[in-house]
C-alpha cells in the first residue's frame, strides 16, 4: 500500500482501531493527525507513531462540536496545505444495555451526538475542502451492528446503520469529484466498548464466540489494516462500500 506522505486525519484516535489505524499509517510513511476528545491519549500515540519513525501531531477534537470539526480540518490544511485522507473513527456505546422500550434517553442522545452526527460533521467539513482541493479520500468507522440487528443496543445500532447509509449516499453524490467513501464494520473486536460488554456477566465472551465461525474476536490492527487498504490506491475503483471484519459473524 502506498501511503507515503499522505496527509491523514483520524478521529477518535487515542485508543483501539483508531490508535492502531495510526499507527499503521506511521509505518507507511503517512503524515497522520491524531485527533481526540482525550488529548492526552492522543500525545502518547503520537509518541509512539514517532517511535516507530513516523510523522503525527495531536490536535484535540470533540466531534460533537461543529467548531471544533472545523477547526481540525482547518488547522490541517494550514500546516500540510492539503487532506489526503479522513477516517471518521470516533464513536462511544451506550452505558446500558436495553430493550427499546427501556432504552434511556441520555444513551440515545449521546451516542447519536458522536456516532451519527460527529461523523456527519467530519464528512461535511472534509468534503468541503476536498472538492476545493480536487481529490480525497474517506473512510468511516461503522460497524457490524450497521448491518445486522443488534439487540438491547438501539442507540448504537441506529447510528452505525445511519454510518452505512452516509457512505453511500455521500460516495454517490462525489465519486465524479475524485473523492472516494467506503466503510469498515467491524465485528467484535478488542476495544473499550468490547470489555464493557463482556463485564456484563461472566461467560460473555463464551456466548459471544459461539456467533464467531472463527471463534475469536479481532484485533484492532486487523480493523486498521482494512481501513488503510481502502484509503490507498490499490482499492482506487472502490467507493460506496461496505468492508465487513468480523471473523464471518455476519454468515
Amino acid at each position: 500500500m502506498n501511503l507515503k506522505d499522505k496527509i491523514v486525519i483520524i478521529t477518535g484516535a487515542g485508543s483501539g482501531i483508531g490508535a492502531a489505524t495510526a499507527k499503521l499509517f506511521g509505518q507507511h510513511g503517512a503524515k497522520v493527525v491524531v485527533s481526540d476528545i482525550n488529548l492526552e491519549n492522543a500525545e502518547k500515540i503520537v509518541t509512539e507513531v514517532k517511535a516507530e519513525g513516523g510523522k503525527a501531531s495531536a490536535v484535540h477534537t470533540d466531534v460533537t462540536n461543529f467548531e471544533d470539526v472545523q477547526n481540525l480540518i482547518n488547522g490541517t490544511v494550514e500546516q500540510h496545505g492539503r487532506l489526503d485522507v479522513m477516517v471518521n473513527n470516533a464513536g462511544i456505546g451506550g452505558r446500558h444495555q436495553a430493550k427499546t422500550a427501556d432504552h434511556t434517553h441520555d444513551d440515545w442522545h449521546n451516542v447519536i451526538a458522536v456516532n451519527q452526527t460527529g461523523v456527519f460533521y467530519c464528512m461535511q467539513s472534509a468534503l468541503k475542502q476536498m472538492v476545493k482541493q480536487g481529490h480525497g479520500n474517506m473512510v468511516n468507522v461503522a460497524s457490524l451492528a450497521g448491518l445486522k440487528a443488534s439487540g438491547n443496543n438501539l442507540s448504537y445500532s441506529a447510528s452505525k446503520f445511519a454510518v452505512v447509509g452516509m457512505t453511500k449516499s455521500a460516495a454517490l453524490e462525489y465519486g465524479s469529484k475524485n473523492i472516494r467513501i467506503n466503510a469498515v464494520c467491524p465485528g467484535y473486536t478488542h476495544s473499550a466498548l468490547l470489555d464493557k460488554l463482556l463485564s456484563a456477566r461472566a461467560d460473555m465472551a463464551d456466548l459471544l464466540k459461539r456467533h464467531i465461525p472463527m471463534k475469536r474476536f479481532g484485533e484492532a490492527n486487523e480493523i486498521a489494516e482494512g481501513i488503510c487498504w481502502l484509503a490507498s490506491d490499490n482499492s482506487k475503483f472502490m467507493t460506496g462500500q461496505t468492508l465487513t471484519l468480523d471473523g464471518g459473524t455476519s454468515l
